[in-house]
């Protein structure tokens, strides 16, 4: 496993897609993931630390995970089957292990608001990095 980082959150100048650009914590391999537009938002309003005035979706989840007395200890990016990503946000609650299966914008998205760290598996990252360059972007609004 490898702890990576969200670096930003942009539109790909390319595709006009939001994308999410994840980098290794002690490396300079760099991830881009391809999100949608709410999903994006999500993770940007906690990159941010914008506290709206209802919860999202994702600060439900986690006062959800809170009010259950649960405790998210990471989330990890596991899988690349299809072009398609999977990730797990790993947790534990009275003693019990759990696993929940999970798009990676969702588990970011809630690693951030829970402030737990990220990991992706070694063989997923090897596979999809771009080295220390990464994809033309520019901020998501312009």
């Amino acid at each position: 496993m490898v702890e990576i980082k969200v670096v930003k959150v942009a539109i790909d100048v390319n595709t006009k897609m939001p994308v999410i650009v994840l980098k290794e914590k002690r490396g300079e391999k760099t991830l881009p993931i391809w999100v949608g537009l709410f999903e994006a938002q999500g993770i940007d309003l906690a990159l941010e630390n914008v506290k709206p005035p209802r919860p999202l979706t994702h600060d439900l989840a986690k006062l959800l995970i809170e009010k259950l007395h649960g405790e998210v200890d990471k989330v990890v990016i596991s899988d690349l089957v299809n072009n398609t990503f999977y990730a797990r946000i790993i947790m534990r609650r009275n003693g019990e292990n759990l696993e929940v299966d999970s798009r990676p914008s969702d588990a970011i998205a809630i690693a951030l608001r829970l402030k737990v760290p990220i990991f992706i598996d070694e063989a997923v990252l090897d596979k999809v990095a771009v080295g220390s360059k990464s994809v033309e972007t520019k901020p998501i609004g312009d």
